[in-house]
């Protein structure tokens, strides 16, 4: 599930009290739930593609809608932008934008 169709994701997290987890999904963008492991918001989740530059991912916890984050990549590669919105594992609204550039 990786190439042109699918993608796989570990994102390792350090939290401010320096506690690390990693978060890791692999899966195609056909819509269909694939398990998240190491991640307290999501068990599930589900990915398509907007365009050929934008991906989004549908984060579930227990069957519940949680997160959505959208993942934009800039026409000359060298920005990717990640809105987040939703709820998450805590009931707490997120309303996130990340930018990062590559180097």
């Amino acid at each position: 599930p990786n190439g042109a169709n699918g993608i796989k994701v570990t994102a390792e997290i350090t939290d401010s009290k320096g506690q690390k987890t990693v978060t890791a999904y692999s899966g195609n963008f056909d819509g269909k739930d694939v398990t998240v492991t190491g991640s307290a918001d999501a068990d599930t989740c589900s990915m398509r593609r907007i365009d050929a530059n934008t991906t989004e991912v549908a984060n579930k916890k227990a069957g519940k809608a949680t997160t959505t984050l959208r993942r934009a990549v800039s026409k000359d590669g060298k920005t990717l932008t990640i809105t987040a919105k939703g709820t998450d594992g805590q009931g707490r609204r997120v309303n996130s934008v990340e930018v990062f550039d590559k180097q």
